[in-house]
């Protein structure tokens, strides 16, 4: 069972995940997080930080903030939901076209400048032999 009583400062979260506070409070102002206040002072609980560490993920894999608060919100609303799970199995395939997308795109530009590449050497070539 999970402790909900655990509470983190910022610089905690800052620190554990090697990210500035400044990105956190960013992530709070697009409404991904939620800290409690005391004043001035933001108190992080355990949901927090799993939906930092989902941010944070999420954008390794190329999600971008909105799809990620779209699916805090479907979680939010349904956690069981047919819906939350649809949207999710859009959001991979959408990602997986976009990534093999940029891969062939790869392939083709490493292509191009390999024959530059060959296309320099044998020019410097040429250029010596004279």
């Amino acid at each position: 069972m999970v402790n909900t009583e655990i509470t983190y400062s910022i610089s905690e979260l800052a620190k554990e995940f090697d990210i500035t506070t400044r990105s956190i409070r960013f992530y709070e102002d697009q409404g991904l997080l939620k800290p409690q206040r005391r004043g001035q002072t933001r108190i992080y609980n355990v949901q927090d930080r799993v939906r930092l560490k989902l941010i944070l993920r999420g954008k390794r894999l190329g999600f971008s903030l909105a799809e990620t608060g779209r699916l805090f919100d479907l979680y939010d609303a349904d956690r069981t939901s047919r819906t939350q799970l649809h949207t999710m199995l859009q959001l991979i395939e959408e990602k997986k076209r976009d990534l093999q997308q940029q891969l062939d795109d790869i392939k083709i530009v490493m292509m191009e400048l390999s024959s530059a590449e060959s296309q320099c050497q044998q020019a410097l070539r040429s250029l010596v032999q004279d």
